[in-house]
């Protein structure tokens, strides 16, 4: 995991900078603050190496002349779209229950703002104190915003290793209605080829797995399984369409899509 990274910013954004650095330190990432002339496309082409930047839109993370952050102000249009019928992630959650939900694998958190949307109360839990921030960040922001304001106050973000944070859960006897899974790097298909990670991933997605290289079992997710059986009514696991079970479990129902499907594990519930 990254303990150290480089932020850039302009002279005008430095003091919002320290603040950065600051609460990146108390999370265990040392930042050396680097004031530019000129934050711009070619100062990132140039500088191409994993780093942070500070401006009037807040923090971003780049590498290889991109830019990118949780942007959940891009996201609105999406919402303004979505429905509980449109979205197969909905019927997969219950959303219409608005249901309590633990999103374990965060991301940039889109899924979870659409899920809060549709009516659900999100918590998203996140251990990279990078990505923690970031999110937070956008949270933050979205605040702000006149259409999302009253989604974001659906979603509770909480700075912790999801394991760690679903077996505290089922230590104090705490339940909620569904814990869902989006594991980052999916494992490989039924017939052990390599699943496509999106040869046309987004932008956002690779600076992502820049910041979050694949090193084991706890970002494949397998684990997660079973701790979120032991506390979710409901889990709900999505998956490229090809992939294999998590955990090598078979779900008891699927809600399959053209690219992705949902995987869903029931406790004492019947499908609905």
């Amino acid at each position: 995991m990254v303990s150290e990274i480089r932020l850039y910013t302009e002279q005008e954004f430095h003091e919002r900078a320290q603040q950065y650095s600051a609460v990146l330190s108390s999370r265990g990432v040392s930042v050396n603050i680097e004031i530019i002339n000129k934050l711009n496309a070619r100062f990132l082409r140039l500088n191409p190496e994993l780093a942070l930047c500070v401006d009037a839109d807040g923090l971003w993370l780049s590498a290889n002349g991109m830019k990118m952050q949780p942007d959940w102000q891009a996201e609105v249009g999406r919402l303004k779209r979505a429905s509980l019928k449109s979205e197969m992630i909905a019927r997969a959650c219950n959303l219409a229950e608005k249901p309590s939900l633990i999103d374990a694998t965060a991301g940039l958190g889109h899924d979870s703002l659409l899920m809060a949307h549709l009516g659900a109360n999100v918590t998203l839990v996140e251990r990279h104190p990078i990505l923690f921030t970031l999110l937070e960040d956008s949270h933050h922001r979205a605040q702000q915003d006149a259409f999302l304001s009253s989604v974001v106050a659906r979603i509770r973000l909480v700075f912790s290793d999801s394991a760690d944070y679903l077996h505290v859960q089922a230590l104090q006897n705490n339940s909620v209605d569904v814990v869902y899974l989006d594991p980052m790097f999916p494992q490989r298909d039924q017939n052990q080829q390599a699943v496509k990670k999106q040869a046309q991933v987004k932008k956002q997605m690779q600076l992502l797995h820049l910041l979050l290289p694949e090193d084991g079992e706890m970002d494949l997710g397998d684990n997660l399984l079973a701790l979120a059986q032991k506390i979710a009514r409901r889990v709900v696991v999505k998956r490229p369409r090809l992939a294999v079970f998590l955990a090598n479990q078979e779900p008891q129902h699927q809600w399959q899509g053209d690219a992705c499907r949902f995987d869903a594990y029931f406790q004492h519930e019947l499908v609905t």
